[in-house]
């Protein structure tokens, strides 16, 4: 149910019209206690959550506790990547036969080209691990733990353009306004940590020497949720978090006695109005209260070990990097913190894209190498589920002039790769196939829906029978159309 409906149904006749008097005094704050307990707004018993899970909620008992989400975005090519097609080289430089297009639609960029010439990758590909799994030599620190994957390579998405298939990616709908992940998680499954965010968000550097599409806010957003679902923001440079440090001259003791004159008044506020985001507000005051103390810790890597910093390589010790992302998400992820998102921008070639593809993945390579290596050796990944994706995948016809070194590629929904890892998911697994061009899918399709049905199953979220109300509907993360969670890459 909506919050709002929450707020409306507890609230009597009788109470509603009282409301002015309750404010009058004390009452108030008696009458709210357990509204404002419930959103995290009273400090906290020892051992106690502030931030609870929804009643019933997890359905059942999950492999995951938390997840982190590696969201390449501008869509990385599976050509080039993980999805392995040694035949196209017999076919550089012809046209991709109509029988394989089939009449799709392209995108505006690539339309008015009177040919669609093949593109083989140029990068070499080598099976990996026990699992012999097929992957290119622009990843060879990913390759080193193929055997913790699970490599879906039959991915679909309804978007065929970046703002529309992010905002699919990651909130299940085109149309913006609806929650992310994200948030549907910190809603439904609450903190296990009273001092940081449950959703947390880093948006690493990436190299200047290409161009990038800009990122949604909606990606992080909680739409039609409370505000407080809304991830939080940690900057690489400055301050992490904007407004959190006192004021010149405000001590902790002093900004404690302010927060409870406010508390205070915003609690007389709800009980005349009922706004359930006047909760929201109180309790986003708290938290970046506990936060002044908690993200210093976080982002303070003095404490790691040198074999640690070692393992994320050299640029871990560049703030803003995204080997440094990845290591924070780590901390983030032995605090307890329910959702991490690193936002890498910069995948979207429809020219150089050897050369492109190669500097984004020396940005990100070691790092998920790094991440996945770590979370394993702490005894995090049996119970972290960790996801790497782009919003859709490349053509396999060059857009642009097509040279034996040389391409680019054109946005592709029909079918691109995603990797998954630990939280109850198979090592070294190939799941899916696409044709022998990389064009349609062949065996085991998933779509967006299927994704998001998956990584809710993995934290015990049954996706059917999580919905809130909104605009008049049974609002859900999967959307009205049928989804199916993907047991062939869980354990």
């Amino acid at each position: 149910m909506h919050p709002l409906y929450e707020a409306l149904n507890q609230c009597t006749r009788r109470q509603f019209f009282s409301g002015a008097g309750l404010a009058m005094g004390g009452l108030a704050l008696n009458w709210l206690a357990p509204r404002l307990q419930a959103a995290g707004v009273q400090p906290a018993a020892a051992g106690s959550r502030v931030h609870p899970p929804l009643a019933g909620f997890p359905h059942f008992a999950p492999t995951a506790k938390r997840i982190i989400y590696l969201h390449m975005n501008g869509g990385p090519s599976q050509l080039d990547t993980f999805d392995y097609k040694p035949g196209l080289r017999q076919h550089f430089d012809v046209d991709l036969p109509e029988s394989i297009r089939q009449g799709q639609r392209i995108t505006t960029m690539t339309s008015g080209q009177t040919r669609f010439p093949v593109a083989p990758s140029v990068f070499n590909f080598a099976q990996h691990g026990r699992s012999g799994a097929w992957v290119s030599d622009l990843l060879p620190w990913t390759a080193k733990v193929v055997d913790d994957l699970a490599i879906v390579r039959s991915v679909h998405t309804n978007a065929i353009n970046h703002d529309p298939a992010c905002t699919f990616l990651m909130t299940g709908s085109e149309i913006p306004g609806k929650a992310s992940i994200g948030s549907w998680l910190s809603y439904g499954l609450g903190s296990e940590n009273n001092d940081l965010p449950a959703f947390v968000v880093l948006t690493p550097k990436f190299s200047p020497k290409v161009s990038a599409q800009a990122l949604f806010t909606r990606m992080w957003s909680s739409g039609f949720l409370p505000t407080s679902h809304t991830g939080v923001t940690l900057r690489a440079q400055g301050d992490p978090v904007l407004f959190l440090e006192n004021p010149q001259g405000v001590d902790a003791g002093t900004r404690r006695a302010m927060l409870n004159s406010l508390t205070k008044f915003n609690a007389l506020a709800h009980a005349r109005h009922r706004d359930p985001e006047t909760l929201t507000r109180i309790a986003q005051y708290e938290m970046a209260f506990r936060m002044q103390t908690s993200v210093p810790e976080l982002t303070n890597f003095s404490d790691e070990s040198p074999a640690t910093l070692d393992l994320y390589g050299p640029d871990v010790r560049e703030p803003g990097s995204f080997a440094a992302s990845c290591l924070l998400a780590r901390r983030l992820a032995e605090r307890d913190v329910r959702v991490v998102q690193i936002l890498h921008r910069g995948w979207d070639q429809h020219g150089n894209l050897p050369g492109d593809h190669r500097i984004q993945c020396l940005d990100t390579d070691r790092g998920c190498y790094a991440l996945i290596t770590d979370l394993k050796q702490r005894g995090l990944l049996d119970d972290t589920l960790v996801i790497w994706a782009g919003e859709f995948g490349r053509t396999v016809y060059s857009q642009g002039t097509l040279t034996s070194t040389n391409y680019g590629r054109d946005h592709h929904p029909r079918c691109f790769s995603v990797w998954l890892a630990g939280g109850g998911v198979k090592g070294g697994v190939v799941y899916g196939e696409t044709d022998d061009f990389s064009y349609n899918i062949v065996r085991d399709p998933v779509s967006l829906h299927d994704v998001n049905a998956t990584l809710l199953h993995c934290l015990g979220v049954d996706h059917l029978k999580f919905t809130v109300r909104s605009q008049g509907l049974d609002q859900r993360l999967t959307g009205v159309e049928p989804a199916r969670v993907v047991r062939g890459i869980l354990t």
